[in-house]
């Protein structure tokens, strides 16, 4: 990091350093993982922020580059207040789930939750108009708040937009899809409370469509705004890509094949049914009614086709999308 940019960072942290008080506070989760090259662009970002009262809550996955000189420099200029180093197992390498549930079970209970990539740049309204949308659901209530993201290069230079998201979605939605991508999530206290109650993750599951399947799964609510809120870079080392056409998401669904979807879609159920004590009544039902569907032979079809036609919701947003779905599903 150059003297010029360390100034910079210095007098951009004196500005805000008087109104870390000011608003609900968010727990910003940065995991890092070999992600020195893009990393300060993304703690920039964070300081341009027009929402101020923010911490961030970090940890080492085992880096083998400059990935924590650089956090830590970030760090001691921005001082305790900013930047918890969260050191359980800090460097051990645990992958994308487990580093960020472990992140999510040291931080506070009353804070909103925003899931950070080390390499993306968050446009400076991304906490402001994720807490706006937040506020409208009643405390009690888990919500979950994600965007759209401007997908750009390597060097930012945007390639397109992420797929649209729907208006409204709901439980059986979520079995068959995630639209909630990490990065562009926020989470309600009370989401959090609920994932924390939920825990350990899934081990097939990143951390977003956990989240976005267990607070579906309890009746709570998903807010989505097709407006991006950050430059998601691709760069051929990310740890989960984006693909804004549709005919490549496609192409690589079929490329995957069924098989991987299915055993996805079952473990899922499995893992739900074992938490139906956070879950609404509804969904329990949807549930059961999913695991018979899992039989072999033709007692196992019957069992899909009446599934299907009893369990309307149960699709993907997309025309298309949902055709792919069906015939999966079925094929069971």
């Amino acid at each position: 990091m150059s003297q010029e940019q360390v100034a910079s960072q210095h007098n951009d942290i004196n500005r805000r350093d008087m109104s870390l008080d000011c608003g609900t506070p968010v727990a910003i989760l940065l995991s890092l993982y070999n992600g020195a090259p893009y990393l300060l662009q993304q703690l920039n970002s964070l300081l341009q922020q027009t929402h101020l009262n923010w911490t961030i809550y970090w940890r080492d996955d085992g880096s083998a580059d400059t990935s924590t000189t650089v956090m830590r420099q970030f760090a001691r200029q921005a001082g305790k207040e900013r930047c918890v180093e969260v050191t359980p197992r800090n460097g051990e390498h645990l992958g994308v789930t487990s580093s960020y549930t472990l992140l999510l079970t040291q931080t506070p209970p009353n804070a909103t939750i925003a899931f950070c990539d080390q390499d993306d740049v968050w446009f400076p309204d991304k906490l402001e108009r994720g807490l706006y949308a937040l506020s409208t659901v009643p405390e009690q209530i888990p919500a979950l708040y994600c965007t759209r993201q401007t997908l750009t290069n390597k060097n930012l230079r945007p390639t397109g937009l992420s797929p649209q998201l729907p208006n409204t979605t709901s439980f059986l939605p979520a079995m068959t899809q995630n639209i909630a991508t990490g990065c562009a999530l926020m989470l309600s206290p009370a989401a959090c409370t609920l994932l924390r109650k939920a825990m350990p993750p899934p081990s097939f599951l990143l951390h977003d469509w956990w989240a976005y399947l267990m607070v579906t799964g309890a009746g709570g609510r998903v807010l989505t705004d097709n407006r991006p809120s950050l430059l998601y870079r691709q760069h051929g080392e990310n740890a989960v890509g984006a693909r804004s056409l549709f005919l490549h998401r496609a192409l690589a669904a079929l490329k995957r094949g069924p098989t991987a979807f299915m055993n996805i879609f079952r473990a899922n159920t499995l893992y739900l049914l074992h938490r139906q004590n956070l879950l609404t009544q509804d969904n329990i039902n949807s549930l059961h009614l999913l695991r018979k569907t899992q039989k072999s032979g033709w007692q196992g079809l019957l069992a899909r086709v009446s599934t299907l036609h009893r369990l309307k919701s149960l699709r993907r947003h997309e025309t298309l999308e949902q055709l792919v779905f069906r015939v999966w599903f079925l094929l069971g």
